[in-house]
């Protein structure tokens, strides 16, 4: 199951609208115009001053040096947890390996511990126009690349250009209505939009990576690139191995070192990322150290396979941190760009064929819960009926959408837990007789006598296990269901090519979501876009409008309500079958490492926030 992260930020996982909702509403439209300012936020005032010296989350005195060696358990754009064959990030082909994007500096920066929150990295101010369609940003002049040639004006107008022209749709899609970059001097640059963006489209362009024009007008911008790209960030690529391994190294002169919005970070002097096709082998990799911290998503390794030695004497930390208060959606998509999959009682009945209960004693050990929204774990996940705001947006939706949005929301049938729920399988078997599908021997099938085909495809073996008896429950309905096990580089290019009938993902979104965020997700012009997060191949006017009714939410109240209005539709249309989530993050570590007390309640950069600690790393022999 593909865990990947907005483009917001990647190291920073968003932020959750419980804790934002105790922000004054004042909307980012209300921003002051034609001054400077050192940070945007989308509602409420900033929580920094402009004289702020670090971030309340960091420790400013931790030591820098040491390796860190991982296993990222997330990533966005077109990276991949195994493998790699392109450094380059930014476009939509190949496989880029994770964490490339701590070697790039961007515009602002993101506060973990706050829900929308960024404050100046490269651009020491913004200031906004009085249409507020331009911004204007003074860049810091001591911004250099790893070379020391300067990062200019003419730098980021090129950078969002060429994202536009030809990045990834995570990239590209959000810029839709930038109409021009000009750097007006070296110093300044002036982003001007459409008027047609949303008044948050900033807070997401303003984190995107800046690029080189110098190394990409000598060097190709497309997935073939495996010359290490000159960057400008705390770290740069070091030594790598194709598909194996790669190193980021500590910029010892970086420039932005003192920055406050960088002090107590990057604390590490040397990042390693290893890739594993195989779970079992990454395992056995981080017992006997060569893998320093990792994230568990195994639920029958966590809850039995640590009693290795290191356990037991003391050298690796088994602890769990709490998640972010984020908005996820752990699904499986249903593609309907397969006619097959086009009427929403398909869809349906192969929901009911996933036995979760049955799943969750055998394969979980009880750890997870079900997943029952597209925002799962926060206050935009629809509740009962709608309310009466709620059916204002929705009433006039009404023939577009699913008459089940104006009643409960849409819920996810609960088994008797046998793996074989004969009530639930016989509503799904009514369901496709329905449709039109009828019995002919062991398969339903169509007037023309096809079969109703429906392939899982996965990159893990572990899905194979787990979603084996989904497999069998649909067949025991006439489903002609299989499971289709591919390597990472041809998971990730039918993914992108939507060459699947059902497939399985993670996601994480913003606190506060802009119609950018929504769009590549959920919205009819995404359908057709390679590379894009909309999986199922979601085309509808309502979620349409719904979804440019968020955009244009002026107070956090506004936004969540329509929030939840698009989540009833989508929970209603069956576009995709929620799986299940955790509350918490597994994580298992060699104890040689020191961190801050409080983990910020909107990101868990351990890469970015922790450090080796020299006495425990001794006393376990890592030093």
């Amino acid at each position: 199951m593909r865990r990947v992260l907005p483009r917001r930020d990647f190291l920073a996982l968003g932020a959750a609208a419980g804790a934002a909702a105790l922000l004054p509403g004042r909307a980012f439209a209300q921003t002051p115009t034609g001054v400077k300012l050192h940070g945007l936020s989308a509602f409420g005032d900033l929580k920094y001053k402009p004289d702020f010296g670090h971030f309340d989350y960091v420790d400013v005195n931790a030591p820098q040096g040491g390796t860190f060696n991982f296993l990222p358990p997330n990533w966005g754009a077109n990276q991949s947890p195994l493998t790699f064959n392109t450094l380059n990030s930014f476009v939509p082909k190949g496989d880029s390996p994770q964490r490339m994007e701590m070697c790039s500096d961007t515009l602002m920066a993101r506060a973990l511990d706050e829900p929308d929150a960024v404050y100046g990295l490269v651009a020491e101010t913004v200031t906004i126009s009085d249409d507020r369609n331009s911004f204007t940003f003074a860049l810091r002049p001591q911004a250099r690349f790893h070379d020391g040639t300067p990062l200019t004006a003419e730098d980021v107008a090129f950078t969002f250009k060429l994202l536009k022209d030809k990045g990834h749709p995570d990239y590209s899609l959000p810029l839709t209505h930038l109409d021009d970059a000009i750097a007006v001097d070296a110093n300044t640059l002036l982003l001007k939009f459409s008027g047609k963006q949303t008044t948050r489209t900033i807070l997401n362009v303003v984190v995107f990576p800046i690029l080189s024009k110098a190394f990409y007008t000598a060097n190709p911008f497309d997935s073939s690139q495996m010359n290490p790209p000159l960057g400008s960030g705390a770290y740069k690529v070091g030594r790598w191995s194709a598909g194996a391994w790669i190193e980021y190294e500590r910029v010892p002169d970086y420039w932005g070192n003192d920055l406050a919005v960088n002090r107590g970070q990057n604390n590490f002097g040397r990042i390693r990322v290893e890739f594993y096709q195989d779970r079992n082998v990454a395992f056995e990799a981080f017992k006997k150290g060569e893998i320093l911290y990792r994230e568990e998503f195994t639920s029958r390794v966590w809850a039995k396979g640590y009693d290795f030695p290191a356990i037991t004497a003391g050298k690796v930390a088994k602890h769990e941190f709490p998640a972010e208060t984020v908005p996820a959606m752990q699904a499986t998509a249903v593609n309907q760009r397969r006619e097959q999959f086009r009427d929403p009682r398909v869809r349906e009945a192969i929901a009911l064929c996933f036995d979760f209960e049955w799943t969750r004693r055998n394969f979980f050990y009880g750890s997870y819960e079900r997943s029952q929204s597209c925002f799962e774990k926060s206050d935009f996940r629809a509740e009962g009926a709608p309310s009466p705001q709620e059916q204002a947006l929705l009433e006039p939706l009404r023939d577009q959408i699913p008459a089940e949005a104006f009643g409960g929301a849409v819920t996810q049938a609960v088994s008797n837990g046998s793996g074989r729920d004969r009530q639930l399988l016989g509503k799904a078997a009514k369901l496709l007789s329905e449709v039109g599908w009828k019995r002919s021997g062991n398969f339903v099938v169509d007037d023309k006598g096809g079969r109703l085909t429906a392939e899982i495809l996965v990159d893990d073996e572990t899905f194979e296990q787990v979603y084996s008896p989904w497999v069998e429950n649909m067949k025991a309905v006439g489903i002609d269901a299989s499971i289709r096990l591919v390597d990472a580089a041809q998971y990730q290019l039918r993914q992108n090519s939507f060459d699947y009938d059902l497939v399985s993902v993670a996601f994480s979104f913003p606190a506060t979501p802009t119609r950018d965020d929504l769009e590549i997700f959920f919205h009819s012009r995404t359908a057709s876009i390679s590379g894009s997060r909309n999986l199922p191949g979601t085309s509808n006017p309502a979620i349409d409008s719904l979804i440019d009714t968020v955009g244009a939410a002026k107070d956090r109240e506004s936004l969540t309500i329509a929030m939840r209005a698009l989540d009833r539709v989508l929970r209603a249309r069956r576009d995709w079958i929620p799986s299940w989530f955790l509350a918490n993050h597994r994580s298992a570590y060699w104890d040689m490492f020191g961190f801050p007390e409080q983990k910020p309640d909107f990101g868990f950069p351990v890469e970015a926030l922790w450090w080796v600690d020299k006495g425990k790393a001794a006393k376990i022999g890592k030093a």
